[in-house]
């Protein structure tokens, strides 16, 4: 073990990944080798949840540890929105660097504003939805930056370090970003404690791009579809029907599976390195997500929705010798990541932080813990950004808001367009795991059990001063 005066932090997350995707879940028919064999080792979470299941609302809450309300970050940061985390948010990173930590992020970030929307020829290159984000404040501190806006190419991705020429491989990026990964380590200053944030794409879409030899670890033969799939596909964003039918979908499925054995692959060269660089027992590891993936359960493929396949999300930590290993029913939302890894770090709590520390209920095995997690999803495309301000209103006052306990989904939901009638939704996860059998809620004060975790819910929309529409 190296002689830091505190420990090092990796903390690896990959986007679209789904709680129930992985081996030690005995769910999904996926391979995970290594990552069952961390979780052996590690703190597992049944009860992880992302507190907005979209990209840049979740990553802004991991880092600052504030719901999307509070950071301006209720949507993806893309074309048509005015969406961003603002240079003058106090994220982790902030917290780590001025602790003495040396700090890298490799890969996704998607917080920055797409250049498209400030100029029509970035000087970078991007395109779309994608951003060069140059040193300084809106990198939050993060001294090492080998990183991309969003652009979905796996097998040919790119990336900006510190000017806007932009840098392109012919490589899977879970598998070049883990190269990056492993240099920075190999190549840091090893009189101080480092902190490195790892953002993997896949198993993100277009879901076949990922290497062969991943692919090949699995048939159709083997694709065994949820309980909740049904026949008829639409996507979450557009309501579009997805074209194919069950054969396709078990295509995509086996693709997203290969992905994560991917993601398997390169995670073991990370734990291959800590362990014969000697720097193991030193170092919090923490393996999660984003958010999860529906992949035609309830109808649905990618997000956005409050069904356990898009807010339930894989969560491992493991520190040697300090944190024993078990698996955990702690309630963890995104917001309380960042005060629970700072604790960890023996590093101050910014006052801005609206998450809860749960470090202790970690370290000391106690139960208890949070109650509910609360969760919200706004519209954001630009479409009904537009539709809603054409008819005078705010849209982020319209979408849905949802309070999860360990038995209970409650949600309320106000459309995504002008005029949608509000429906109450009751989801029993103890008795319905599949949640096939929600309970309509027509009025919440006559139901014991939806009239307590809509006094919740209202009392939380208060404190976020969140508009939305009850």
């Amino acid at each position: 073990m190296e002689g830091t005066q505190r420990p090092n932090l990796i903390y690896i997350f990959a986007d679209q990944w789904r709680r129930q995707a992985v081996g030690y879940e005995g769910e999904d028919c996926v391979q995970t080798p290594n990552i069952d064999a961390f979780a052996d080792e590690s703190v597992v979470f049944s009860h992880a949840v992302t507190c907005s299941p979209l990209c840049s609302p979740h990553r802004a809450s991991l880092l600052t540890g504030r719901y999307p309300m509070s950071t301006g970050v209720y949507t993806n940061c893309k074309i048509g929105a005015d969406v961003m985390l603002r240079p003058e948010e106090t994220c982790i990173s902030d917290v780590l660097v001025d602790a003495g930590y040396q700090t890298g992020y490799i890969g996704k970030w998607h917080l920055d504003l797409p250049e498209l929307n400030v100029t029509d020829q970035p000087v970078s290159g991007a395109k779309e939805w994608d951003a060069f984000t140059p040193p300084g404040p809106k990198r939050h501190g993060f001294q090492y930056w080998y990183s991309y806006g969003a652009w979905d190419e796996h097998l040919s991705p790119h990336y900006w370090n510190n000017s806007p020429k932009k840098i392109k491989v012919n490589k899977w990026s879970v598998e070049h970003e883990t190269d990056k990964a492993l240099n920075f380590m190999e190549n840091r200053n090893r009189a101080k404690p480092f902190a490195l944030f790892v953002s993997w794409n896949p198993p993100h879409s277009p879901f076949d791009q990922v290497p062969d030899k991943y692919k090949q670890l699995y048939s159709l033969d083997q694709m065994t579809l949820r309980e909740n799939v049904t026949q008829n596909i639409f996507q979450v964003h557009t309501g579009e029907p997805v074209e194919g039918g069950m054969e396709e979908l078990k295509e995509k499925q086996l693709h997203y599976f290969a992905a994560i054995s991917g993601i398997d692959d390169q995670f073991g060269r990370i734990l291959q390195f800590l362990k014969e660089n000697g720097f193991e027992e030193n170092t919090v590891v923490v393996l999660t997500s984003d958010h999860g993936e529906m992949m035609g359960s309830h109808g649905l493929m990618a997000k956005h929705v409050w069904y356990e396949e898009s807010i339930g999300v894989p969560f491992c930590i493991r520190w040697p010798k300090v944190i024993a290993p078990r698996r955990t029913d702690l309630l963890l939302n995104t917001v309380d990541i960042m005060p629970t890894l700072l604790q960890f770090l023996q590093l101050d709590i910014p006052d801005s932080v609206e998450g809860s520390d749960l470090s202790d209920y970690i370290l000391d095995q106690n139960s208890g813990g949070p109650e509910a997690a609360f969760i919200a999803a706004y519209p954001g495309r630009k479409e009904a950004i537009e539709a809603f301000r054409d008819a005078g209103l705010d849209n982020r006052a319209y979408g849905w808001r949802a309070i999860r306990t360990h038995q209970f989904t409650y949600v309320i939901h106000h459309g995504y367009a002008p005029g949608e009638q509000c429906i109450r939704l009751l989801y029993d996860l103890t008795n319905d795991k599949y949640q096939l059998h929600h309970e309509n809620i027509e009025n919440p004060q006559v139901h014991p059990i939806a009239n307590e975790l809509e006094r919740q819910l209202r009392s939380w929309l208060k404190e976020m001063k969140d508009p939305f529409l009850l």
